[in-house]
């Protein structure tokens, strides 16, 4: 997603969440993977405005429309963190990766230290 995207209310999230782990989905779809769900219609206009938004698209089969995001969502999530680091951590990476590894110190893996040993490596060496 770009960064000139209007951002998402949690609801959405949760509706893009649907949609990402189905690939693409109708409406109802969405209504049967959201947490509380909202009645059909308030789902339906709530996919109509991340339409509006650039997030999802539609094509029609048959009778139904069936939405899938417009942004792969690895890209999706770069723009989710880039946005998270700027407003939570004052644009610092390094203090949004400290945090993360807060929460996840009794969950990470010797592997997962290993990835990230490598990552700081890498981003040593290319001077960032």
């Amino acid at each position: 997603m770009s960064n000139d995207r209007p951002q998402l209310s949690r609801r959405e999230r949760q509706i893009m969440d649907a949609i990402y782990q189905m690939g693409e989905s109708t409406a109802q779809e969405v209504l049967d993977h959201l947490p509380d769900p909202p009645s059909y219609s308030a789902v339906r206009a709530l996919l109509r405005i991340l339409e509006d938004k650039g997030h999802v698209r539609h094509r029609r089969d048959g009778q139904r429309y069936v939405y899938a995001p417009t942004v792969p969502r690895d890209r999706a999530r770069v723009s989710a963190m880039r946005q998270l680091v700027r407003t939570f951590f004052d644009g610092s990476p390094g203090a949004a990766a400290a945090a993360l590894l807060d929460l996840s110190r009794d969950d990470l893996t010797d592997a997962g230290v290993a990835r990230l040993e490598t990552l700081v490596e890498r981003a040593r060496k290319e001077g960032r």
